[in-house]
């Protein structure tokens, strides 16, 4: 349907200019020979006619064209012989000098009306292009006022559409993938915007009136836009088309804005959620475990309620732990801990957590290698226990008994790097970043030993707090290493 409408306004645009050109064909060299006979009855001389016949030239010339101009001072200069020079009512000429005047008349018509065509054509360019540029800047205030909560698309077509007066128009995003109209598109216009990003070519059908444009980000092509109209040009296909690019990549980078403010919000809820619970537990947890002590010192319990009480004791005291690590991680992700440094001794501390986790590593052997005993950090000594608990207490929940746990120490490069080594199930490629996401638990240990997911993730954080790192290398071959690198202090061995 469009095709047709096009065509349709392409043939009688031709036949309206076939028209003009012959009207003008016909009135300039009427008008001059009319003129030209009117002069000779009010008995004119040869310079008034010349002069009259000039504005003629002239006149032509601003309103059909040169070549219109050019064919009226022809017959200008046949009247003005015909009817001025002598002898009068003959194309003879007998004076040279009236054959200096007629050529001087000519090339003066020429030269003018080369002249008045370009100022004419200057002026109408000049026209547009205001014409063009405040549509522009309209357009570019509109796009500015876009509705956020709106597919970008639809609003910037129909602003095209509307402002610059164009008959259709088809955009391709190809980040939501989606094509977005206005007017009176044809599937042959939508296919044709998709071809346009595929290839990364503009190109322009002046037959068809259509426009096709690459919209880029720098030298990125994030989508593509198809014009149809008879009013536009190259440029303001160009404009346009740069205006829609930036609409478009402006609309995705709010989205991106709303995305990342709904995580901070999300994030700081679930860290303002731990920190409750965990409160919530330590107060009960603290009376539990005063009673259970309590009990266990009076002496005066059975055996079997002994044995309950100091069941109920040792896993309070795990809860009580559980909360204490809920707190801390609570205050890193808030940014509000501030590390209580001290220095540290790392081969001291591993067997001191290796003394107090024993019950979680019931049937497992760990090896201690750390042939430094000078090694150590300047840190929290807590937050560091729990972070080298986490790691152990994981190497012995997920390998089997019939290997042992590796725990090592040593200084490389001005760091200590400790590395926590077990025979456990591979974690996958794609997985070794993700482990220390809270609450993420890769596929291999999701139905396997029970855990929250948030003990890798706090022992990043502790990592990143005392500037240091932590990742995992794992292989069929070698097993699953942890490894938590820390900036080295120089402790003078006793």
């Amino acid at each position: 349907m469009l095709f047709d409408t096009v065509s349709a306004l392409s043939t009688f645009g031709r036949r309206k200019r076939t028209l003009w050109l012959v009207i003008g064909a016909v009135a300039g060299p009427a008008a001059a020979l009319l003129l030209s006979y009117c002069a000779f009855r009010l008995h004119f001389n040869l310079s008034t006619a010349g002069f009259i016949d000039l504005l003629v030239v002239v006149f032509t010339a601003l309103r059909f064209g040169f070549w219109e101009a050019t064919s009226s001072s022809l017959i200008a200069i046949g009247c003005l012989d015909y009817f001025f020079v002598t002898p009068i009512l003959t194309f003879h000429v007998a004076d040279p000098q009236n054959w200096v005047t007629l050529a001087s008349f000519e090339f003066t018509a020429l030269i003018v009306g080369r002249l008045s065509v370009q100022a004419q054509s200057n002026l109408r360019q000049a026209v547009l292009q205001r014409c063009n540029a405040e549509k522009l800047y309209q357009l570019s205030r509109s796009i500015l006022l876009l509705n956020r909560q709106e597919p970008p698309g639809p609003q910037i077509a129909n602003l095209i559409k509307k402002i610059i007066d164009v008959d259709a128009v088809v955009i391709f995003d190809s980040a939501l993938v989606r094509l977005d109209t206005a007017g009176t598109c044809t599937s042959e216009d939508e296919e044709l915007a998709r071809n346009t990003y595929l290839r990364n070519t503009n190109h322009d059908d002046l037959e068809l009136y259509k426009w096709q444009r690459v919209l880029r980000l720098g030298s990125t092509p994030i989508g593509a836009i198809v014009l149809c109209g008879i009013d536009l040009t190259s440029l303001l296909a160009d404009a346009i088309a740069s205006l829609a690019g930036a609409a478009l990549e402006r609309a995705r980078s709010f989205d991106k804005e709303s995305r990342a403010e709904a995580a901070r919000q999300t994030e700081q809820l679930r860290t303002t959620v731990l920190d409750g619970l965990a409160h919530a537990f330590k107060t009960p947890l603290t009376v539990i475990l005063t009673c259970t002590s309590g009990l266990l010192e009076m002496k005066t319990l059975s055996p079997a309620q002994a044995e309950l009480v100091e069941l109920i004791d040792e896993h309070s005291t795990q809860l009580d732990a559980a909360a204490t690590h809920l707190l801390r991680m609570a205050q890193l992700e808030s940014a509000e801990i501030r590390l209580r440094r001290e220095q540290v001794a790392i081969p001291q501390l591993i067997g001191e957590i290796l003394g107090k986790c024993s019950a979680q590593l019931w049937g497992h052997s760990v090896q201690v290698r750390c042939a430094n005993q000078g090694l150590a950090v300047s840190g929290d000594r807590e937050l560091l226990a729990m972070t080298i608990t986490e790691l152990i207490v994981n190497a012995a929940k997920y390998s089997s008994a019939d290997f042992p746990i590796i725990v090592s120490a040593e200084e490389r490069d001005n760091h200590v790097v400790i590395s926590v080594h077990n025979e456990g199930p591979v974690i996958a490629f794609e997985d070794r970043e993700l482990i220390f996401e809270r609450f993420y638990r890769g596929p291999a240990t999701k139905y396997g030993a029970s855990g929250s997911g948030i003990g890798l993730s706090f022992a990043r954080k502790t990592a990143e707090a005392h500037q240091g790192h932590i990742w995992v290398s794992s292989a069929t071959e070698t097993g699953t290493t942890f490894v938590l690198s820390l900036p080295a202090t120089r402790k003078e061995q006793t």
